[in-house]
């Protein structure tokens, strides 16, 4: 399994007023779903940070993503280990395939792959 990003989710009311701002430092947005959107460095576009105002499908709004180029085996991976799955993997309808974890420090983690 390999890592292929990882991105800070910022929760927030206030989506446009958080583009502009993080637009000063350079960031682009690159998609938006009206719930989240997510901001990019053109120069480095793996350089990312996702700003929503909560999860559309999920009871709870991650702190963070990381894209894994396998997601079925990340899940198996953590639940062999014993963590705490907090959403359990799922088919979204906006393309991804996703569950979430809550790391030891309390802190929930999408872990998310591409279909």
């Amino acid at each position: 399994m390999t890592v292929r990003r990882v991105v800070p989710n910022i929760r927030s009311e206030a989506l446009q007023e958080s583009r502009e701002f993080y637009g000063l430092l350079g960031f682009e947005e690159v998609m938006n779903h009206g719930w989240i959107m997510t901001l990019a460095s053109p120069a480095t576009p793996a350089a990312q940070i996702s700003i929503m105002d909560s999860d559309k499908t999920a009871p709870v709004t991650p702190d963070m993503s990381v894209e894994v180029d396998d997601v079925d085996a990340a899940y198996a991976a953590m639940r062999e280990g014993g963590a705490e799955i907090v959403y359990p993997l799922r088919d979204e309808e906006w393309g991804v395939r996703r569950f979430f974890v809550r790391d030891p420090s309390g802190r929930v983690v999408n872990v998310l792959g591409h279909r």
